[in-house]
């Protein structure tokens, strides 16, 4: 039966993070069981930076961004004898399960844990979107909205002195961060991953809005897909738009969370502790159809992301 649950959080820190935190442990409070935090992840898990919380210590934080556990990459988890000693450290305290709250990478670590014999929960959290088996994960609508709060403002300013401007926007091999922003903001153009553009249909259409004297051109693009100041000193000279580069970067990651990404949390953290009383371990929740499921972690981990073919649909219709 499980009587003591811990709960930390992994990988790159996404807004609502303390939102699930906070869900996780009132959930479990709420069932009589006996609540604990690691702090820096997996790192703090092996190191014993374990500690017994109350209901005191959520207070105020479903609307901080980033995540009052702390977060950490430790590569050496993939090797047996540091997860054994995970282990170790959470039976020395008597601890029955683990709830990681994270990406892929955090799942990883859990299946681990779990092969081992275990119990544990996921849930995802990343303002890329990039987990296969849910909708959205925990950030990403917070990250979206902070984008499109900045391309406003760079739009003010682009259409005052007439440029384009070529936004970078994060997500990894993920381009919904950049396609959902794209809607939401008009863009010009939009190259992902699943949604790539030679450079000579960016030049030419560049060159039309030009001669249409249009006052200004967002152009919004995946990280890591291409060198964006270099795009940006071809565009100016292949179309005579005055150019500028945003690399938005980690201000995508701040701020305090969205009301979605604060239910979302609060829902996908009550799920989590309603697995583990139900001795359903080895699962990751997911939100799927606006319904919260949980998933074989195994599963969740062999899923391939969907391209949001309705989406880029919608894009090229519109653009």
């Amino acid at each position: 039966m499980i009587r003591r649950i811990a709960v930390l959080t992994s990988g790159g820190d996404a807004p609502g993070m303390n939102a699930a935190i906070r869900a996780v442990i009132r959930a479990g409070l709420y069932q009589g069981k006996e609540m604990f935090v690691i702090y820096d992840g997996y790192k703090g898990l092996v190191d014993g930076d374990i500690h017994q919380v109350t209901k005191e210590f959520t207070q105020d934080i479903i609307n901080r961004g980033g995540t009052i556990l702390r977060s950490s990459r430790l590569p050496e988890f993939k090797n047996l004898e540091v997860q054994q000693k995970a282990i170790e450290r959470l039976r020395d305290l008597d601890i029955d399960a683990l709830v990681g709250i994270g990406g892929d990478g955090t799942y990883r670590g859990l299946l681990d844990l779990y092969r081992l014999g275990f119990p544990v929960i996921g849930i995802p959290a990343s303002i890329d979107n990039d987990v296969a088996s849910t909708d959205y994960t925990i950030g990403f609508m917070t990250a979206l909205n902070t984008i499109c709060d900045c391309v406003d403002k760079i739009k003010d300013t682009s259409t005052s002195h007439q440029r384009c401007s070529v936004i970078e926007v994060m997500g990894r091999h993920c381009g919904d961060l950049a396609v959902f922003s794209s809607i939401a903001e008009a863009a010009e153009l939009t190259i992902t991953y699943d949604h790539p553009y030679d450079e000579e249909h960016i030049f030419k259409k560049l060159r039309k809005l030009k001669a249409q004297k249009k006052s200004h051109a967002i152009v919004i693009v995946s990280e890591n897909l291409l060198d964006v100041r270099e795009l940006a000193k071809k565009i100016e000279e292949k179309t005579g738009f005055d150019t500028n580069v945003e690399i938005l970067g980690h201000l995508q990651r701040g701020g305090a969370p969205s009301a979605f990404d604060r239910i979302l949390a609060s829902r996908m953290g009550a799920k989590a502790v309603e697995c583990l009383l139900n001795d359903q371990y080895g699962k990751v929740i997911g939100s799927v159809d606006e319904d919260i499921v949980a998933i074989d972690i195994e599963e969740a981990l062999a899923q391939k992301r969907d391209i949001h073919e309705p989406l880029l649909s919608l894009i090229n219709m519109l653009q």
